[in-house]
């Protein structure tokens, strides 16, 4: 027994030794592990994001850094030039049509690749000012693109016009990158490679020009009709307004003759009221038997009733033919018609 209680007392003094052995080992780690996460280098092609509390800055100093552990983090920024393909993939170099497809200002179709070249120019803003800076880079390339490719033809894209496309390209981006603000830059934007379409393509192209070709010929030959037929309605207006014009002038003269007809029949009839009055008899006679003669067969001699010389000659001729028919009057009863 005696043997036994002195064993187990040396094995508790042994544990107890272990114990704070083991304690002091584990505060010695922890201790490390803090001081070694209490600094942190960075590269001459680095910048870090430091945040304390939320708040974040930029440590754009290469070399080692100091960080207070668990209430300040650190996050790096690569700020080298950076890049990624539109278009065609890098590793395969096989070309991605919905991306490389586009269309020209005179509606061809032609297969151009870019690079696009970038880099971190805010890393605060790379890092917080979006989730995804670089898809929204790559969404605004896309569009840039292929809006500047729209406004060439197609031997400006293929040949010539290569290097005024790729600064406006990137001169639009720029632009866009500025409202965005999301901490890139682009640097530079680079035609890879430009060709035609495949032939499959080409076809549909084809099918697209032809109808687009049938459209331009039925607009040109309505507009050659509408020509054609606009000037002979309007010719066709004028000669219509000119009778009308015509009608209503001749109308008018025609008016204008019946009043002074009127005028001068009435001027008689105030002088000789009832010689107007046979007289105007006479001529509806006349105008009703056009061959219808009277004559005054009288002492005095013969004398011609019908037809009568015309009513609104001069006032002497007037007076005669009313003194005639008024002595045609005296002896009517007398004459004989025939």
């Amino acid at each position: 027994m005696e043997v036994y209680d002195e064993m187990k007392e040396k094995m508790k003094r042994t544990m107890k030794k272990v114990g704070r052995g083991g304690l002091i080992a584990v505060c010695g780690i922890a201790a490390l592990i803090l001081v070694l996460n209490s600094f942190y280098n960075i590269e001459e092609q680095e910048q870090a994001v430091l945040t304390t509390f939320g708040v974040a800055t930029s440590v754009t100093e290469p070399g080692l850094h100091f960080k207070i552990p668990l209430i300040q983090r650190v996050q790096k920024v690569n700020t080298t030039i950076q890049g990624f393909a539109i278009g065609y993939d890098p590793s395969s170099n096989e070309s991605q049509e919905d991306d490389s497809l586009m269309i020209t200002s005179d509606y061809n179709f032609v297969n151009v690749d870019f690079f696009v070249e970038y880099k971190v120019s805010d890393p605060v803003k790379a890092v917080y000012a979006s989730e995804d800076p670089l898809l929204i880079l790559q969404n605004i390339s896309r569009s840039c693109i292929r809006s500047v490719i729209g406004s060439y033809d197609v031997d400006s894209v293929l040949t010539t016009g290569k290097n005024e496309i790729q600064s406006k390209v990137r001169e639009q981006i720029a632009e866009k990158l500025e409202q965005y603000d999301i901490g890139l830059q682009v640097m530079n934007v680079t035609i890879q490679d430009s060709e035609p379409p495949t032939t499959e393509v080409m076809e549909a192209f084809k099918a697209v020009e032809t109808a687009r070709q049938g459209k331009e010929t039925a607009v040109n030959d309505a507009n050659k009709y509408r020509n054609e037929k606009l000037p002979e309605a309007e010719a066709q207006i004028d000669k219509i307004m000119q009778e009308a014009e015509a009608q209503k002038t001749e109308r008018i003269n025609e008016a204008n003759a019946e009043v002074a007809i009127f005028n001068a029949m009435y001027e008689e009839y105030v002088k000789n009221p009832e010689v107007t009055r046979r007289r105007m008899f006479y001529e509806t006679m006349e105008d009703v038997l056009p061959r219808m003669k009277v004559i005054i067969d009288g002492t005095d001699g013969t004398e011609t009733i019908l037809p009568l010389d015309s009513f609104t000659a001069t006032t002497g001729a007037g007076t005669g033919s009313g003194n005639a028919a008024a002595a045609g009057s005296t002896g009517a009863g007398e004459g004989n018609a025939e």
